[in-house]
């Protein structure tokens, strides 16, 4: 039954709502106002006033208040050491300043440092961070052109980044966006937009190292990469109108070029041709005139020795040319006398050439015979002349 239910309420007072009796065995839970009590009760005795109820000649009080005394001090003790025991990384370094003054740089391993008095920064050295930034530039020729481009950089000198500068990557990525706008302005919006992206890539990481060299913020830049880079929207139209212009301008020069590289040494080839033929005629004509003039000068010889031989053979050789070219003959005879004597070359040639079929007779040598014969005709009929008379 509760203990304040109706009823038989005859040892009400007797009981507590913990199920113990007052002043029995069992014990209840400790009464608040008291353990309020003598926590005051100690506080007074660290700090020096007597408890409440006791007299000016306890010594219990001051021994408690010590002990607990040495309690704090071991905690905060334990704090500090916990605090002031620090590792460090392979990658990463420490500074540590002493009343606000660099006293040493730390490398890796267990260290230890005496706040407050010392300070420490410790930050990773080796890890390479990264910046991105895009913003509209203005180009040497006066046009507006978008920008994007990536920073990576490095901690190269841990002191230099904690001490020199106060907030070294936001002075970082505002001497980016000055050597940005500088390398800008001195380029053209073609190289921008085509091959030029690389070499001003170079041009602003070397622009940007000096700067951070002379802040001596100790970060070294790595890297600086350029994304492709495009006209802004209002006008992103009119510049795609331009690349492709740029583009069948470049096609037409290589045609042309691949044309000319065809047809100029073909053309070479012909001239050079032509000159060789032409030299060759030259010494042609000059090798033959150098022969006949030799030729007459050694039948000048002979017509002294010899003039009516040379007279009679120069006359057959003439008659074996002229009959030689031509395909008939007509032989008359002697004076007073109607007897015209027609000879059908080309039908004797023919009719030779038929009958040795085997052969291949030249119109040159077949011509010449019927020229001989014909002239030894003649010679014999003109001695047969002179005989008669």
């Amino acid at each position: 039954m509760a203990w304040n239910e109706p009823g038989d309420n005859s040892n009400k007072n007797d009981q507590d709502p913990w199920g113990g009796r007052r002043g029995g065995g069992r014990q209840g839970p400790p009464d608040l106002d008291e353990a309020f009590r003598k926590l005051q009760d100690s506080l007074n005795g660290i700090f020096g006033k007597p408890k409440r109820g006791s007299g000016t000649g306890g010594g219990g009080g001051k021994g408690g208040s010590l002990g607990l005394f040495g309690i704090g001090l071991g905690i905060l003790a334990v704090l500090w050491l916990y605090n002031a025991i620090y590792v460090v990384d392979e990658q990463e370094q420490a500074v540590i300043l002493r009343f606000g003054k660099y006293y040493e740089t730390v490398g890796p391993g267990l260290n230890i440092y005496f706040p407050p008095i010392d300070k420490k920064f410790q930050e990773n050295v080796t890890r390479e961070r990264a910046y991105s930034k895009q913003g509209q530039m203005l180009t040497e020729d006066e046009n507006i052109v978008e920008v994007p481009l990536t920073v990576q950089y490095k901690v190269s000198n841990l002191q230099d980044f904690v001490l020199n500068v106060e907030q070294p990557e936001v002075s970082l990525q505002h001497a980016t966006e000055s050597a940005l706008r500088h390398v800008a302005g001195s380029t053209t919006m073609d190289q921008i937009l085509t091959e030029g992206r690389e070499q001003m890539a170079t041009e602003v990481r070397e622009r940007l190292q000096r700067f951070m060299d002379t802040y001596k913020t100790g970060i070294a830049v790595t890297q600086v990469n350029i994304q492709s880079a495009a006209a802004p929207r209002e006008v992103q139209e009119a510049f795609d109108d331009v690349i492709r212009a740029r583009e069948d301008e470049q096609r037409e020069k290589n045609q042309a070029e691949a044309y000319a590289n065809g047809v100029v040494p073909e053309a070479r080839g012909q001239a050079q041709r032509i000159i060789e033929e032409a030299n060759g005629y030259r010494d042609e004509v000059v090798s033959r005139a150098q022969g006949e003039a030799d030729r007459f000068t050694k039948l000048a010889g002979e017509y002294h020795k010899a003039p009516e031989v040379t007279r009679q053979r120069l006359y057959l050789d003439t008659m074996q040319d002229v009959l030689s070219q031509s395909s008939k003959v007509l032989v008359t005879g002697q004076q007073g006398q109607n007897n015209l004597i027609y000879l059908p070359l080309d039908k004797m040639m023919d009719g030779r050439g038929s009958a040795t079929p085997s052969s291949t007779p030249g119109t040159t040598s077949s011509a010449q015979d019927i020229g001989s014969r014909v002239a030894n005709d003649l010679q014999q009929r003109d001695m047969r002349t002179r005989e008669s008379r």
